[in-house]
């Protein structure tokens, strides 16, 4: 038998024990970010410390989910809808060469896709965004991401 590499309480996260994601439900505002996008399946927050500008996470709000398997065919398809109509939004404001979409969940087990704004002068063309690149995420100034967050929900309203 091989060592447990995941998490001895793995399975307690899975299941929505204490997750942090869960706790923000709802929320305007959290720690990381500032909500552009109150969806109907997907709350979208652009990021405080950001790697690269306009880059967000979009998180299931509908109580606790791990994966998106987890959800029927109408509550994927919303969660991807709201996912893109923000991811839309982003694109039209920051101009980026190509957006990047990842789902993980491997820290934290709760539904959630990092939407990454990639540039011509990013620092991995081609690559997905080295670890060492997302670990370092600068602060955004609070003026530039109200101007931001401002920008990005009028374009949602269109």
């Amino acid at each position: 038998m091989t060592d447990r590499t995941w998490p001895e309480d793995w399975d307690d996260r899975v299941a929505g024990v204490g997750c942090p994601m869960c706790a923000n439900q709802g929320r305007e505002e959290t720690e990381f970010g500032v909500r552009i996008l109150s969806g109907e399946f997907a709350d979208v927050y652009l990021q405080r410390a950001a790697p690269l500008p306009g880059y967000a996470i979009a998180i299931w709000r509908e109580g606790h989910v791990a994966d998106p398997t987890d959800l029927n065919d109408a509550a994927a398809v919303g969660f991807w809808i709201d996912t893109v109509t923000a991811a839309r939004a982003i694109a039209e404001l920051f101009a980026p060469a190509k957006l990047n979409y990842q789902t993980l969940g491997n820290a934290v087990p709760h539904l959630h896709t990092h939407i990454q704004p990639r540039y011509v002068d990013d620092p991995a063309p081609g690559h997905p965004l080295p670890r060492e690149v997302t670990a370092a995420a600068g602060t955004v100034p609070a003026d530039t991401l109200a101007r931001q967050v401002e920008d990005l929900r009028r374009l949602i309203a269109k």
